[in-house]
């Protein structure tokens, strides 16, 4: 069932259920105000006889029967019966009718003083009166004609409000339900237009700054990651294939050549060592894309726990130079002595972050005109930055915001052995970690900072 259906049948269903309670609660009042109203009306009517009957203690029976012909029949239906402290019947207006009061109804009406009773033929109320040495138990029936008539009437016009109203409700609520998910139908049907090749091009109208608007303002924001996303995948997707089918055109063809026909010990060697440089620079960018990859997971997908970063620093200083041996170096100083450990412990990811200073320093060695990257590392209260440094020829201002992106390479690294990977792997740990990473090129130099918070 569509929302507008369902949002039409529960508004119609509610307010139809608060209608009849309230028709129901209506009748039962009226219902229960009428009846209180004759049961009073007979119990002033029996009292009156009372007061009428018995006078200077005795009963007055032909007073009672004069007015009885002129002013007691103005009830529908009514029955007067009136019985002395011994039961016997005194007076009664029927004629022609048999009278037949149970003694137990009477002896009750004697006892308690008073007696209701309410049927589908009237209502009775029974009374005992009594007047200096008199006593007599009165009790009088009518039928409420007029009063249940406008009963029936009210039923009727309830009824009738009742099935209009709920005739109108359903109109009313298909409308108002109609209304409010229309802009939910434009949103679904805008959203049906987009696919991966328009996703630049298509936004959902937002108008309004209820739920709906903000839906679709999230679905816009939603759409421009995605595009990001897909702009990204096609680089990466590009630059990849270019970047692998190099290193393999060039091994295989070197290979084709060598086979080409006999050659010496020496010659194998050298195609073998140009093949192995080859093959050791798609193993790099097999790994890079790898890394590239796992940097791209959510942050849940990691274990974070307290990592030591001058003790990894100088972990991976030492897998640097081993990588690099003899020429790499790497110089940790500190400008600051920390007072507490925690000033230079993070909570993070060890391996990942093994990763960044493992880049970062490469990437000094390698650029370095002496092939040493200098590192310091200092902190606050809230923070530890670790500046990494080379003596290289720097990365020009306007490549600054470029050579985080994959595959990016500046005009400093065109003579340098690389794929351009190490800084967007970097980067993407860092923000992981909730930091930040800057760079600071100079004629002199590259400069990158690390800023992460303590744990």
């Amino acid at each position: 069932m569509k929302i507008k259906y369902k949002i039409a049948l529960y508004y119609t269903l509610s307010a139809a259920f608060l209608l009849i309670a309230f028709a129901v609660l209506a009748y039962y009042f009226s219902a229960a105000s009428r009846r209180a109203e004759y049961l009073d009306r007979l119990e002033y009517r029996a009292r009156s006889i009372g007061a009428v009957i018995i006078e200077n203690d005795q009963v007055q029976i032909g007073l009672l029967r004069k007015l009885d012909k002129t002013t007691f029949q103005d009830l529908y239906r009514e029955s007067i019966l009136v019985y002395d402290d011994n039961f016997e019947l005194l007076y009664t207006n029927l004629r022609d009718t048999a009278v037949r009061t149970p003694r137990k109804l009477l002896e009750y009406v004697k006892q308690t003083g008073h007696f209701v009773r309410n049927d589908p033929n009237g209502e009775t109320v029974g009374i005992y009166y009594r007047e200096g040495n008199m006593a007599v138990v009165v009790i009088v029936s009518s039928y409420d004609k007029y009063g249940v008539q406008n009963l029936r009437s009210l039923e009727r016009i309830l009824l009738i409000e009742l099935c209009v109203a709920v005739l109108l409700l359903v109109g009313i609520g298909y409308f108002f339900a109609r209304k409010m998910v229309q802009p939910i139908d434009r949103l679904v049907e805008q959203a049906s237009r987009i696919n991966a090749d328009n996703l630049q091009d298509l936004r959902v109208a937002v108008k309004g700054r209820d739920e709906i608007a903000q839906l679709g303002a999230n679905f816009n924001t939603m759409l421009q990651r995605l595009s990001h996303s897909f702009d990204l995948q096609r680089s990466f997707v590009s630059n990849a294939s270019h970047e692998l089918r190099t290193p393999l055109a060039s091994i295989i063809s070197q290979l084709q050549v060598t086979l080409a026909k006999d050659r010496s010990g020496d010659e194998y060697r050298s195609v073998l060592h140009s093949v192995l440089e080859d093959a050791d620079g798609l193993s790099e960018l097999t790994n890079g894309l790898l890394q590239l990859a796992q940097s791209e997971l959510n942050r849940q997908a990691f274990k974070f726990t307290p990592v030591r970063i001058d003790e990894l620093l100088w972990e991976t200083g030492d897998f640097v130079r081993e990588k690099r041996k003899p020429s790499g170096r790497t110089d940790i100083q500190f400008l600051q002595e920390p007072e507490q450990d925690t000033l230079l412990t993070v909570h993070g990811n060890e391996p990942l972050l093994k990763i960044l200073f493992i880049n970062l320093l490469d990437n000094a060695c390698k650029f370095s005109n002496d092939h040493t990257a200098w590192v310091t590392i200092d902190f606050d209260v809230r923070h530890i930055i670790i500046n990494v440094r080379n003596s290289g020829p720097g990365i020009s201002r306007d490549e600054e915001d470029q050579v985080f992106e994959p595959f990016f390479r500046g005009r400093n690294a065109v003579q340098t052995r690389g794929h351009g990977l190490g800084l967007s792997i970097c980067k993407r740990i860092v923000q992981l970690h909730g930091g930040e990473i800057r760079i600071e090129p100079s004629e002199s130099g590259t400069s990158v900072s690390v800023i992460l918070s303590h744990e």
